[in-house]
Protein backbone atom coordinates (compact mmCIF):
# COMPACT_ATOMS: atom_id res chain seq x y z
CA UNK A 1 0.00 0.00 0.00
CA UNK A 2 1.54 3.28 -1.14
CA UNK A 3 0.99 6.80 0.18
CA UNK A 4 0.14 8.13 -3.27
CA UNK A 5 -2.54 5.45 -3.61
CA UNK A 6 -4.18 6.72 -0.43
CA UNK A 7 -4.03 10.28 -1.76
CA UNK A 8 -5.65 9.22 -5.01
CA UNK A 9 -8.32 7.23 -3.17
CA UNK A 10 -9.27 10.18 -0.92
CA UNK A 11 -9.33 12.52 -3.92
CA UNK A 12 -11.76 10.26 -5.82
CA UNK A 13 -13.93 9.92 -2.70
CA UNK A 14 -14.04 13.70 -2.28
CA UNK A 15 -14.63 14.52 -5.94
CA UNK A 16 -16.94 11.63 -6.85
CA UNK A 17 -15.12 11.43 -10.17
CA UNK A 18 -11.89 9.88 -11.45
CA UNK A 19 -11.31 12.72 -13.92
CA UNK A 20 -11.80 15.50 -11.36
CA UNK A 21 -9.66 13.62 -8.83
CA UNK A 22 -6.89 13.23 -11.40
CA UNK A 23 -6.96 16.97 -12.07
CA UNK A 24 -6.93 17.70 -8.33
CA UNK A 25 -3.83 15.59 -7.63
CA UNK A 26 -2.25 16.52 -10.98
CA UNK A 27 -1.82 13.06 -12.42
CA UNK A 28 -3.05 11.44 -15.62
CA UNK A 29 -6.42 9.74 -15.18
CA UNK A 30 -5.29 6.32 -16.50
CA UNK A 31 -2.44 6.31 -13.96
CA UNK A 32 -4.79 7.26 -11.13
CA UNK A 33 -7.31 4.57 -12.13
CA UNK A 34 -4.55 1.95 -12.30
CA UNK A 35 -3.33 2.83 -8.79
CA UNK A 36 -6.86 2.63 -7.39
CA UNK A 37 -7.27 -0.83 -8.94
CA UNK A 38 -3.96 -1.95 -7.39
CA UNK A 39 -5.18 -0.67 -4.00
CA UNK A 40 -8.45 -2.55 -4.37
CA UNK A 41 -6.56 -5.72 -5.32
CA UNK A 42 -4.38 -5.43 -2.22
CA UNK A 43 -7.38 -4.82 0.04
CA UNK A 44 -9.35 -7.59 -1.65
CA UNK A 45 -12.55 -5.62 -2.15
CA UNK A 46 -13.78 -2.88 -4.48
CA UNK A 47 -13.66 0.56 -2.90
CA UNK A 48 -15.88 2.27 -5.48
CA UNK A 49 -18.96 1.46 -7.50
CA UNK A 50 -18.35 2.79 -11.01
CA UNK A 51 -21.73 4.14 -12.12
CA UNK A 52 -22.44 5.58 -15.59
CA UNK A 53 -22.27 9.19 -14.42
CA UNK A 54 -20.62 9.06 -11.01
CA UNK A 55 -18.40 7.13 -8.65
CA UNK A 56 -19.63 6.23 -5.16
CA UNK A 57 -17.94 4.53 -2.23
CA UNK A 58 -18.78 0.92 -1.47
CA UNK A 59 -19.28 -0.17 2.12
CA UNK A 60 -15.60 -1.20 2.19
CA UNK A 61 -14.66 2.20 0.75
CA UNK A 62 -16.60 4.07 3.42
CA UNK A 63 -14.89 2.00 6.11
CA UNK A 64 -11.45 2.57 4.57
CA UNK A 65 -11.87 6.32 4.00
CA UNK A 66 -11.52 7.47 7.62
CA UNK A 67 -8.35 5.43 8.07
CA UNK A 68 -6.89 6.78 4.83
CA UNK A 69 -7.54 10.35 5.96
CA UNK A 70 -5.93 9.66 9.36
CA UNK A 71 -2.84 8.13 7.74
CA UNK A 72 -2.40 11.10 5.40
CA UNK A 73 -2.91 13.55 8.27
CA UNK A 74 -0.32 11.71 10.38
CA UNK A 75 2.19 11.82 7.53
CA UNK A 76 1.61 15.54 7.23
CA UNK A 77 2.13 15.92 10.97
CA UNK A 78 5.39 13.97 10.77
CA UNK A 79 6.68 16.28 8.05
CA UNK A 80 5.70 19.35 10.04
CA UNK A 81 7.40 17.93 13.14
CA UNK A 82 10.65 17.59 11.20
CA UNK A 83 10.22 21.09 9.75
CA UNK A 84 10.01 22.41 13.32
CA UNK A 85 13.68 21.54 13.76
CA UNK A 86 14.45 24.46 11.49
CA UNK A 87 14.71 27.95 12.95
CA UNK A 88 12.46 29.54 10.33
CA UNK A 89 8.67 29.30 10.30
CA UNK A 90 8.06 27.34 7.10
CA UNK A 91 5.83 24.68 5.57
CA UNK A 92 2.20 24.48 4.57
CA UNK A 93 -0.81 25.56 6.62
CA UNK A 94 -4.40 24.70 5.73
CA UNK A 95 -6.71 27.39 7.13
CA UNK A 96 -10.50 27.31 7.26
CA UNK A 97 -13.04 30.03 7.98
CA UNK A 98 -16.82 30.31 7.98
CA UNK A 99 -18.46 32.56 5.34
CA UNK A 100 -19.51 35.21 7.88
CA UNK A 101 -15.85 35.66 8.93
CA UNK A 102 -13.73 34.82 5.87
CA UNK A 103 -14.33 37.86 3.60
CA UNK A 104 -13.97 40.36 6.44
CA UNK A 105 -10.96 38.92 8.27
CA UNK A 106 -8.88 36.76 5.93
CA UNK A 107 -7.74 39.40 3.38
CA UNK A 108 -6.03 41.58 5.99
CA UNK A 109 -4.91 38.63 8.11
CA UNK A 110 -3.38 36.72 5.20
CA UNK A 111 -1.66 39.83 3.87
CA UNK A 112 0.04 40.46 7.21
CA UNK A 113 0.82 36.78 7.76
CA UNK A 114 2.48 36.51 4.34
CA UNK A 115 4.54 39.60 5.12
CA UNK A 116 5.69 38.25 8.49
CA UNK A 117 6.08 34.58 7.44
CA UNK A 118 6.81 34.54 3.70
CA UNK A 119 8.04 30.93 3.75
CA UNK A 120 4.67 29.54 4.85
CA UNK A 121 2.33 28.41 2.07
CA UNK A 122 -1.35 28.90 2.96
CA UNK A 123 -4.30 26.91 1.68
CA UNK A 124 -7.63 28.60 2.40
CA UNK A 125 -10.98 26.83 2.70
CA UNK A 126 -14.33 28.59 3.24
CA UNK A 127 -17.16 26.42 4.53
CA UNK A 128 -20.07 26.44 6.98
CA UNK A 129 -19.40 25.45 10.59
CA UNK A 130 -20.28 21.77 10.20
CA UNK A 131 -17.93 21.46 7.23
CA UNK A 132 -15.11 23.33 8.97
CA UNK A 133 -15.32 21.22 12.15
CA UNK A 134 -15.45 17.97 10.15
CA UNK A 135 -12.35 18.98 8.21
CA UNK A 136 -10.47 19.91 11.41
CA UNK A 137 -11.32 16.56 13.00
CA UNK A 138 -10.36 14.68 9.81
CA UNK A 139 -6.99 16.44 9.60
CA UNK A 140 -7.83 18.22 6.34
CA UNK A 141 -7.45 21.63 8.01
CA UNK A 142 -4.77 22.66 10.49
CA UNK A 143 -6.59 25.65 11.98
CA UNK A 144 -9.81 27.55 11.44
CA UNK A 145 -11.74 30.67 12.40
CA UNK A 146 -15.35 30.08 13.38
CA UNK A 147 -18.04 31.08 15.83
CA UNK A 148 -20.16 28.82 18.02
CA UNK A 149 -19.42 25.09 17.70
CA UNK A 150 -19.20 22.00 19.82
CA UNK A 151 -15.92 20.87 21.40
CA UNK A 152 -14.92 17.22 20.90
CA UNK A 153 -11.79 15.12 21.51
CA UNK A 154 -10.68 16.02 17.96
CA UNK A 155 -11.76 19.66 18.07
CA UNK A 156 -10.55 22.31 20.49
CA UNK A 157 -11.73 25.90 20.40
CA UNK A 158 -9.89 28.85 21.91
CA UNK A 159 -11.71 32.13 22.32
CA UNK A 160 -10.66 35.12 20.24
CA UNK A 161 -13.27 37.30 21.92
CA UNK A 162 -16.86 38.22 21.24
CA UNK A 163 -18.28 40.46 18.54
CA UNK A 164 -21.36 42.70 18.75
CA UNK A 165 -24.27 42.03 16.42
CA UNK A 166 -25.98 45.00 14.79
CA UNK A 167 -29.42 45.67 13.35
CA UNK A 168 -29.40 46.35 9.61
CA UNK A 169 -32.43 48.36 8.47
CA UNK A 170 -33.47 50.17 5.28
CA UNK A 171 -32.44 53.81 5.14
CA UNK A 172 -36.10 54.83 4.72
CA UNK A 173 -37.28 52.91 7.81
CA UNK A 174 -38.19 55.12 10.81
CA UNK A 175 -35.83 52.99 12.95
CA UNK A 176 -32.90 54.33 10.93
CA UNK A 177 -33.18 57.65 12.77
CA UNK A 178 -32.57 56.05 16.18
CA UNK A 179 -29.17 55.88 17.87
CA UNK A 180 -29.91 52.54 19.52
CA UNK A 181 -32.48 49.82 18.99
CA UNK A 182 -34.05 47.18 21.19
CA UNK A 183 -34.84 43.71 19.93
CA UNK A 184 -38.48 44.47 20.67
CA UNK A 185 -38.30 47.32 18.14
CA UNK A 186 -37.90 44.68 15.44
CA UNK A 187 -40.77 42.39 16.40
CA UNK A 188 -43.12 43.69 13.68
CA UNK A 189 -40.43 43.67 10.98
CA UNK A 190 -39.89 41.06 8.28
CA UNK A 191 -36.53 39.36 8.73
CA UNK A 192 -33.93 38.44 6.14
CA UNK A 193 -31.55 35.74 7.39
CA UNK A 194 -28.95 33.34 6.12
CA UNK A 195 -29.89 29.70 5.56
CA UNK A 196 -29.96 27.67 8.77
CA UNK A 197 -26.75 25.82 7.81
CA UNK A 198 -24.95 29.04 8.83
CA UNK A 199 -24.29 29.35 12.56
CA UNK A 200 -25.12 33.09 12.42
CA UNK A 201 -28.67 32.22 11.38
CA UNK A 202 -28.94 29.77 14.26
CA UNK A 203 -27.60 32.40 16.66
CA UNK A 204 -30.15 34.98 15.50
CA UNK A 205 -32.99 32.46 15.80
CA UNK A 206 -31.93 31.64 19.37
CA UNK A 207 -31.63 35.34 20.17
CA UNK A 208 -35.17 36.05 18.94
CA UNK A 209 -36.58 32.99 20.71
CA UNK A 210 -34.94 34.07 23.98
CA UNK A 211 -37.07 37.23 23.79
CA UNK A 212 -40.12 35.22 22.68
CA UNK A 213 -40.07 37.03 19.35
CA UNK A 214 -41.37 35.19 16.30
CA UNK A 215 -41.09 37.69 13.44
CA UNK A 216 -41.93 36.82 9.86
CA UNK A 217 -38.93 35.41 7.98
CA UNK A 218 -39.24 36.99 4.54
CA UNK A 219 -36.43 34.97 2.98
CA UNK A 220 -33.24 33.02 3.69
CA UNK A 221 -30.12 33.73 1.66
CA UNK A 222 -26.67 32.26 1.12
CA UNK A 223 -24.51 35.38 1.52
CA UNK A 224 -24.55 38.40 3.80
CA UNK A 225 -23.87 40.65 0.82
CA UNK A 226 -27.12 39.52 -0.82
CA UNK A 227 -29.01 39.95 2.46
CA UNK A 228 -27.71 43.53 2.77
CA UNK A 229 -28.85 44.43 -0.74
CA UNK A 230 -32.30 42.99 0.04
CA UNK A 231 -32.45 45.16 3.15
CA UNK A 232 -31.47 48.19 1.06
CA UNK A 233 -34.36 47.36 -1.28
CA UNK A 234 -36.76 47.65 1.65
CA UNK A 235 -37.72 43.96 1.78
CA UNK A 236 -36.97 43.61 5.48
CA UNK A 237 -34.36 43.93 8.23
CA UNK A 238 -31.53 41.72 9.40
CA UNK A 239 -29.07 41.18 12.24
CA UNK A 240 -25.45 41.11 11.09
CA UNK A 241 -21.94 40.94 12.60
CA UNK A 242 -20.10 44.16 13.28
CA UNK A 243 -17.15 43.13 11.06
CA UNK A 244 -19.43 43.02 8.03
CA UNK A 245 -20.55 46.60 8.61
CA UNK A 246 -16.97 47.79 9.10
CA UNK A 247 -15.75 46.21 5.88
CA UNK A 248 -18.78 46.45 3.60
CA UNK A 249 -20.90 49.56 3.23
CA UNK A 250 -24.19 48.97 1.40
CA UNK A 251 -25.95 52.13 0.11
CA UNK A 252 -29.54 52.23 1.29
CA UNK A 253 -28.81 50.47 4.60
CA UNK A 254 -28.24 51.79 8.10
CA UNK A 255 -26.59 49.68 10.79
CA UNK A 256 -27.65 50.33 14.36
CA UNK A 257 -26.12 49.11 17.64
CA UNK A 258 -28.40 47.45 20.17
CA UNK A 259 -29.07 48.79 23.63
CA UNK A 260 -27.88 46.63 26.53
CA UNK A 261 -27.84 43.71 26.82
CA UNK A 262 -25.95 43.82 23.53
CA UNK A 263 -26.30 40.63 21.47
CA UNK A 264 -22.94 39.14 20.56
CA UNK A 265 -21.42 36.13 18.86
CA UNK A 266 -18.35 34.14 19.81
CA UNK A 267 -15.21 34.18 17.69
CA UNK A 268 -13.11 31.04 18.08
CA UNK A 269 -9.82 29.64 16.85
CA UNK A 270 -10.15 25.92 16.12
CA UNK A 271 -7.56 23.16 15.92
CA UNK A 272 -7.28 19.44 16.53
CA UNK A 273 -5.53 18.78 19.89
CA UNK A 274 -4.69 15.22 18.76
CA UNK A 275 -2.47 16.56 15.98
CA UNK A 276 0.96 18.15 16.05
CA UNK A 277 0.72 21.94 16.11
CA UNK A 278 3.37 23.65 14.01
CA UNK A 279 5.12 26.98 14.50
CA UNK A 280 3.12 28.25 11.53
CA UNK A 281 -0.17 27.30 13.24
CA UNK A 282 0.92 29.04 16.44
CA UNK A 283 1.94 32.14 14.49
CA UNK A 284 -1.39 32.22 12.66
CA UNK A 285 -3.20 31.96 16.02
CA UNK A 286 -1.25 34.94 17.41
CA UNK A 287 -1.90 37.11 14.37
CA UNK A 288 -5.59 36.21 14.24
CA UNK A 289 -5.98 37.05 17.93
CA UNK A 290 -4.21 40.40 17.49
CA UNK A 291 -6.29 41.35 14.45
CA UNK A 292 -9.65 40.38 15.96
CA UNK A 293 -8.93 42.16 19.22
CA UNK A 294 -8.52 45.33 17.16
CA UNK A 295 -11.63 44.59 15.11
CA UNK A 296 -13.79 44.38 18.21
CA UNK A 297 -12.46 47.49 19.97
CA UNK A 298 -14.52 49.96 17.92
CA UNK A 299 -17.10 52.35 19.34
CA UNK A 300 -20.73 52.83 18.35
CA UNK A 301 -19.70 55.80 16.20
CA UNK A 302 -17.43 53.51 14.19
CA UNK A 303 -20.21 51.14 13.19
CA UNK A 304 -23.29 53.33 12.66
CA UNK A 305 -23.60 54.49 9.07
Amino acid sequence: MEIHQLRYFVAVADEGSFSRAAAKVRVAQPSLSQQIRKLETEIGQPLFDRLPRSVVLTEAGRCFLDYARQILASIGDARRCVDELKDAVTGKLAVGAIPTVAPYVLPELVKKFHKDYPEVSLELVEDVTDGITRRIEAGELDVALASTCRQTPGLQRESLGREPLLALVPEADPLAKQDLVQLDDLKSQRFLLLHEMHCLSQQVHHLLESRRLRPEIALAGSQLTTIAHMVAAGIGVSIVPQMMVKHQETPGCVSLPFAAPIPQRELNFLHNPLRFQSKAAAAFHREAAALLSGENSSTDDDVKH
